[in-house]
């Protein structure tokens, strides 16, 4: 049975990317494997220098939001699962260098074009364009529908 990844953050595109990659896995009748990338931050100034990195309980904090963040983003996008099999990973780095490893062995990496990142303008933000570059499989690279984003 194959795997297809999709990359899911809380962004419209993110969630018309998981719909797409549910269809794909029902076609396929492959397991759906949904990633969201989290990276902690700092504690201080915008700049880094002097800043103190998050820890402990904080660090806690921030990966159960992610994993919250995911987990909504599933339920709102894929009310019955049906016969899918779909697994939920939720991964600490930048989001291009997580779904490129994820990429690795997988039958297709779905992206939303754009999510919350970046420049509002852009027609394809830099995680989906960087992904379509460094994938070691196949890439879709899903627009938001009209009014979504």
């Amino acid at each position: 049975m194959g795997v297809i990844i999709v990359g899911v953050d809380h962004s419209a595109g993110a969630e018309e990317a998981l719909r797409f990659a549910f269809e794909e896995a029902q076609l396929r009748r492959a397991t759906l494997r949904a990633v969201h990338a989290w990276q902690f931050g700092y504690i201080g100034a915008p700049s880094l220098e002097g800043a103190v990195p998050v820890l402990g309980a904080e660090l806690e904090e921030h990966r159960s939001a992610a994993e919250a963040v995911l987990d909504a983003m599933v339920r709102e996008a894929i009310p019955d699962a049906g016969d899918v099999e779909i697994e939920r990973r939720v991964v600490e780095g930048a989001a291009t260098a997580v779904l490129v490893e994820e990429s690795r062995g997988a039958d297709l990496l779905v992206v939303g074009s754009r999510g919350h990142g970046g420049f509002a303008q852009l027609l394809l933000g830099s995680v989906s364009q960087q992904c379509a570059h460094h994938a070691e499989c196949p890439v879709v690279i899903v627009r938001p529908r009209a009014g979504t984003h």
